[in-house]
């Protein structure tokens, strides 16, 4: 069976890249439009791993990996943060959030190929 994988990203555009290339590489997408949404879904939808902006409306990239984080279904999935932010900063605060990885948009499909391979298979 095909891993589940959660992409969450204000961009449309973003999405569809994202989704376009796990699909071609096997996996199965389910598409989020900002945290809330994620947070919504990921309540009765248990996935293989989540890639996520940093920053979006209503509920941004930390808030929803720390949403996952203390949840209970998704708790343990790997968490890769895909966002154009590059701070040691930020990625600190994504780190102690409970993110698994970064990739730095904008980021070539093999690369996040790669990323997902690495960490799920």
């Amino acid at each position: 069976m095909a891993k589940l994988i959660m992409t969450a990203d204000d961009s449309a555009s973003v999405r569809q890249m994202v989704a376009f290339t796990l699909k071609q590489n096997g996996y199965d997408v389910i598409e989020a439009v900002d945290g809330s949404d994620a947070l919504a879904k990921l309540a009765s939808q248990k996935v293989d791993m989540l890639i996520t902006d940093l920053n979006m409306p209503n509920l941004d990239g930390i808030g929803l990996i720390k949403g996952v984080r203390g949840g209970s279904l998704n708790r343990m999935i790997p968490i890769i943060m895909l966002t154009t932010e590059s701070q040691d900063s930020r990625k600190s605060e994504g780190k102690a959030a409970g993110a698994t990885g970064w990739i730095i948009k904008p980021f070539k499909p093999e690369q996040l190929v790669g990323v997902v391979k690495k960490v799920i298979g």
